[in-house]
Order: C-alpha cells, then sequence, then structure tokens
C-alpha cells in the first residue's frame, strides 16, 4: 500500500514561501494498492494536481469523501478523471438526514457555483452512500463509521492484507469529555477508535494548539496534543499530523507538533503531514 498526501490544509491559506514545506492545498489523499487499486481520500483542492497524474484510459478510481464541508470537496469539478469516457469512477460519501449523497453533490456541481452539472460528466459514474458495512475495493477491504464532526462526518479504515490505513481528517473525539487523557479513557466511548486501533498509518486532525481549542470547543477539530492521545489510546504504530490551520506558516506548524510530542514519550512516530509525503504500509 502506498499513501501520498497532496492536500493537508483546512482551508486554503495565502500562498508564499510561509508555505513553501507543508503546501497549500486542502485535504486530498491517494492510496494505490499493490494490485493497482486507485482510491483518493477527500477532493480537497489538491487532487487537481493528483488527478493530471492519472495515465488515459484511467480505468477504475474510487473517492471516498470523509464529508462534504467545502475545504473537502472544493477540487472535485477539477479532477480529470471525471471528464474522461473511459472512466469508472465511485464517489463514496455521507447523506444526511434530508438529502442523499447525489443531491448533496448536485448542489456543488451545478451553477451558480460550478459550469458542469453532474449527471453531464462523461465517466462511468456511481454513487455510494456511507456508512454502508464493510465494502471492498480491489485488494482493499474498507469500514467507514460516523466520527465526532458538524454534519454527517465519515473516518475511513482500509486495510490490505494485515496492513491498516486510518483517515480521520475532521475529528473531535475530545468533545464533551473533562480529561482527554489516554490512561482515563474508556475506548469503547471514543469516537473513531474502532476505525483507528492497532493502524499501522493513522492520519488525523491535528488544526489547533492546546489554547487554540479552549476557544473553538465543538468546531470538530483536535489540537496536536489531543491527536496524539488519541493515536495513543489506539496502538497506531505511526500518525501522520493533518488538516493544518490555514493561518500557519512552515514554522509555526512544525513548532506546534513537534512541541507536542515532546511532551511525553510515544511509543510510535509522529509525522506532520506535508503535500508529497509518501508512506509505504
Amino acid at each position: 500500500m502506498k499513501v501520498t498526501l497532496w492536500g493537508t490544509r483546512g482551508s486554503i491559506p495565502t500562498p508564499g514561501p510561509e508555505t513553501a514545506r507543508y503546501g497549500g492545498n486542502t485535504s486530498c489523499v491517494h492510496v494505490e494498492g499493490d494490485d493497482g487499486s486507485q482510491v483518493v481520500l477527500d477532493a480537497g483542492t489538491g487532487i487537481r494536481r493528483l488527478g493530471d497524474t492519472f495515465p488515459r484510459p484511467t480505468g477504475r478510481v474510487d473517492i471516498l469523501l470523509s464529508h462534504l464541508h467545502m475545504d473537502h470537496i472544493q477540487g472535485l469539478g477539477f479532477f480529470a478523471p471525471l471528464y474522461d469516457s473511459t472512466a469508472e469512477v465511485h464517489i463514496w460519501g455521507p447523506a444526511s438526514t434530508t438529502q442523499g449523497l447525489g443531491r448533496r453533490l448536485t448542489r456543488y456541481l451545478a451553477p451558480p457555483l460550478f459550469p458542469v452539472l453532474l449527471r453531464d460528466l462523461p465517466c462511468e459514474l456511481r454513487l455510494h452512500e456511507v456508512p454502508c458495512g464493510d465494502f471492498e475495493i480491489g485488494g482493499f477491504r474498507i469500514s467507514a463509521a460516523m466520527v465526532c464532526h458538524p454534519g454527517p462526518t465519515v473516518g475511513y479504515r482500509i486495510c490490505e492484507g494485515d496492513r491498516v490505513l486510518t483517515y480521520l481528517s475532521d475529528h473531535e473525539p475530545a468533545l464533551g469529555m473533562d480529561r482527554f487523557e489516554a490512561s482515563q479513557l474508556d475506548p469503547e466511548w471514543v469516537s473513531g477508535y474502532d476505525l483507528a486501533a492497532g493502524a499501522d498509518l493513522l492520519i488525523h486532525d491535528a488544526q489547533y494548539t492546546t489554547e487554540e481549542y479552549q476557544e473553538r470547543i465543538g468546531w470538530g477539530h483536535s489540537s496536536a496534543e489531543q491527536s496524539l492521545t488519541f493515536a495513543r489510546l489506539a496502538g497506531v504504530k505511526h500518525m501522520v499530523a493533518f488538516h493544518h490551520d490555514p493561518a500557519r506558516g512552515d514554522d509555526a506548524l512544525y513548532r506546534v507538533v513537534s512541541e507536542a510530542a515532546q511532551g511525553s514519550e510515544l511509543p510510535f512516530r509522529v509525522t506532520a503531514g506535508a503535500e508529497g509525503d509518501v508512506f509505504k504500509i
């Protein structure tokens, strides 16, 4: 399994040298299986550059949307395989309590927000609503479950053989807890735990500092310290800090993640996710 980061931000920052290292595109991760299966996690602005790397004919591509906030779908209409008549594109994502996935996506892929209608895309397009139980894409076994974030939001667990990737891009497992400490938590009651337990690689929301989180409780995101606590509780082997604050430049971003990681001895590796990072599981 090969995992490549194409966008790591929560929303688009001002471009410039201060974001040169970690990048400025919004959430998008590409996962390639040993059998060539292609899975894309979220369709932020990074998906445009990713789409340009796909060969023609494209074959099958699966896009797994965690939720439909704008920073996670604003690149979808610019994904090249959608305009390839030879491509078979499957989009997986959550419905709402009042609208199905197709109707929700049509609100974006339609005027006045976008000139091309969802139904007019030339690819063979298929929509799937999650969570829907476990499902398979090529050699991947995938689980989806609702997680703590405003609006219908899912996290994904992708298994290939005994290797596990967990994607929790927007996640606030500490919501409603007075103390969020691994030794004090019952895993059964922690959002996202079953998806992340024992993962080889966990990509997890780490948008805030501890101080920032106190002013943003309920916004659906985690502090870097909370993300590390969650990773410790889940027993992961490697955590990638993700969904960076768009106002944070390279030096500040590195400092937030590294200072949180230095606060205690961690039994797993920690990486501040940057565009272009490649992880092989």
